[in-house]
């Protein structure tokens, strides 16, 4: 009997429990009802921003970044996602007289009965908020008038680009925020004390990452004859153009291509086939080469360090094949001349015209070969002097359009 009661005791206790669990639950069920209810009713108006003693809003933004996905040269721009949060009191939302709730979860559906800032990216091309398996959005309020605000975003955005020196460039990639309808008189952004956040570990296939840093871009438009301030912030990210690509992909292959070109110093006089096969091989190879390379490029009028060393390369391999012209002119001058002087002899005496004079025809051929071996000093001499020059300049100097920036 003793061991029933006690059973009888502890079933009681749990029944009792459970009872006051589900009170519970429901009167907090109820309340947020309530919470709903009385803090967003009629009197609340999403459409009329909260200014307090006629002070503007102040909105803090914070940025993690999770992604740069993807930096084009041809369309200057790049794709990045980041949490885009922001943090801004309300005191019509403010609820710590009447509730004792730590803060209040919004549905989607209940956000667009809240006002937010009107907040939009000036350098966008296209964005998107994510929407799987629910817009990827997330409001909480909590009892002094804080709302939190957040939202995931995968944009599109314009980067002026400056290519002077690429493929050995370095570019600087902004996103700015601005306010479109509210001036500074009303809505103001400032950064968080943690301004921006980025993924551990973040990483691009062409670009190294280097420094990403914030400020403030106010904007002040005129207005007929007045000016309206807008408030804006910013973020500057610096990326290094990885070129490792591009000197296994276009400078060794280019290097080689010109290297290949002298084998004609090297190759007889007589071989009048070979080389001019392999002068119009290296030429046409060339120019394949330099329009490949700058395919995915946009057509600026400036000039690039990629196409500096594409057009030296062509005229290196270029001259190669005029010097095998002029060897050939050569070898053959002299020859001409000495017809030219047995015409009249052909006349008279057939036989005598016929005789030829080897020490014109070995000075002819020597004075060939001799532009031959003194091409076989220079144009290396020359080539290995333009690198010398030209990967000095393109990774020390530093365009005076990126020192203003």
């Amino acid at each position: 009997m003793t061991q029933m009661a006690a059973i009888m005791q502890m079933t009681c206790f749990i029944l009792v429990l459970f009872c006051i669990l589900l009170e519970s639950k429901a009167s907090n069920f109820s309340k947020r009802h309530e919470f709903f209810d009385v803090i967003l009713n009629e009197d609340y108006d999403p459409r009329i921003p909260p200014m307090h003693d006629g002070n503007p809003v102040l909105n803090t933004i914070q940025l993690y970044i999770l992604g740069i996905d993807s930096i084009s040269d041809s369309t200057m721009d790049f794709k990045m996602s980041f949490f885009l949060r922001q943090r801004w009191y309300d005191d019509r939302l403010a609820y710590a007289e009447r509730f004792n709730f730590s803060k209040v979860e919004l549905d989607n559906r209940v956000m667009s009965k809240v006002w937010i800032p009107d907040l939009y990216i000036k350098n966008e091309k296209k964005s998107e908020v994510h929407a799987v398996t629910v817009p990827n959005k997330l409001m909480h309020l909590y009892p002094d008038g804080l709302v939190v605000y957040s939202m995931r975003v995968t944009g599109t955005f314009s980067c002026q680009m400056y290519l002077q020196k690429y493929p050995l460039d370095q570019q600087t990639c902004s996103m700015q925020m601005e306010s479109f309808g509210y001036s500074t008189d009303t809505l103001t952004f400032q950064w968080n004390d943690v301004p921006l956040l980025t993924k551990p570990n973040l990483t691009l296939p062409q670009f190294s990452i280097g420094h990403v840093t914030n400020h403030t871009c106010d904007i002040t438009y005129s207005n007929g004859n007045s000016t309206v301030t807008f408030t804006c912030l910013g973020i500057d990210i610096e990326m290094s153009r990885s070129y490792g690509y591009y000197i296994i992909q276009v400078y060794v292959p280019s290097f080689l291509i010109v290297c290949l070109s002298w084998v004609s110093f090297w190759l007889n006089i007589d071989a009048v086939p070979a080389r001019i096969s392999l002068g119009l091989l290296t030429v046409l190879t060339m120019t394949t080469q330099s329009s490949g390379a700058r395919a995915t490029l946009p057509r600026v009028s400036y000039i690039k360090a990629i196409d500096v060393w594409m057009a030296t390369c062509l005229l290196f391999v270029f001259i190669a094949l005029i010097e095998f012209s002029i060897v050939n002119v050569k070898a053959r001058v002299q020859q001409r001349r000495l017809s030219l002087n047995k015409l009249p002899l052909l006349i008279h005496n057939k036989e005598e015209a016929n005789v030829e004079n080897p020490e014109i025809t070995k000075k002819s051929r020597d004075n060939a070969r001799r532009v031959d071996k003194i091409s076989r000093i220079l144009f290396p001499t020359a080539f290995f002097g333009f690198n010398i020059i030209y990967w000095t300049v393109y990774v020390l100097w530093i365009p005076e359009n990126q020192l203003h920036n």
